[in-house]
């Protein structure tokens, strides 16, 4: 997944918007106003140091670190509490259907904190 995949899937969740609330150069993307991901271009920690996409995602703290045992491009959210989020690498070495499910836990995990209306008219959009 590229960050133009990542961006279009992001978009396509209901109610999605983007802003730059943090300057320009990172992607903020929320659901009534909850922050559920970001996207940016930043420095690679490897030996190249060039400059990749990452994305954040919110993410079930047990589940968070099992990501990150199993794939070496998913890391502690970046700027982010880092038991809560990971940020994911989009550097070709994850599936795309992985990073869309992680996506969608993150936008479900946002989701399921608002009150049950909002939550309702959200969720039926998903079905």
């Amino acid at each position: 997944m590229d960050h133009h995949q990542a961006h279009q899937y992001f978009m396509s969740k209901p109610q999605a918007t983007v802003s730059q609330p943090f300057g320009e150069g990172v992607d903020v993307y929320k659901v009534k106003d909850k922050m559920f991901a970001t996207l940016a271009l930043g420095k690679d920690m490897g030996e190249s140091n060039s400059e990749i996409w990452r994305i954040n995602l919110k993410c079930d703290p047990d589940e968070a670190q099992a990501l990150r045992d199993i794939f070496p491009s998913v890391l502690p959210g970046y700027h982010m509490n880092k038991k809560l989020w990971n940020t994911v690498l989009l550097d070709g070495s994850i599936p795309q259907g992985e990073i869309e499910r992680m996506i969608d836990n993150s936008y479900l995990l946002v989701v399921k904190k608002m009150p049950k209306k909002a939550q309702t008219s959200l969720l039926l959009h998903l079905r």
